[in-house]
């Protein structure tokens, strides 16, 4: 069984006992998190989609980690103008555990 969820602007494949790492969402390490905005959702003998989700389905899922991803250099320039502008950004992630898919 899998299903389709869309969480941060993105949606993702998830199974239970999988695990994958989304947009940042708050909580603490070990805590459950429900993502209810699922797309899709197919069984064993079941098939359900969404338009644009389907009713009374969620994914449960523990946060097992939150961290940073690695460092990004962003850099301006204008040529001949002497102007040059160099940032750096680290995103923001959660990591979770997939423990369940329910539909309604």
């Amino acid at each position: 069984m899998y299903a389709i969820v869309e969480t941060g602007g993105k949606q993702y494949r998830v199974e239970a006992g999988a695990t994958i790492q989304v947009e940042s969402l708050p909580g603490d390490i070990g805590a459950q998190v429900e993502l209810d905005q699922v797309r899709l959702v197919h069984g064993d003998t079941t098939f359900l989609i969404g338009q644009p989700l389907v009713a009374g389905a969620k994914v449960t899922a523990e946060i097992v980690r939150q961290g940073r991803t690695r460092s990004i250099t962003v850099f301006k320039k204008k040529r001949r103008k002497n102007y040059r502008r160099t940032r750096g950004h680290r995103q923001g992630f959660t990591k979770l555990l997939i423990t369940g898919i329910a539909t309604a």
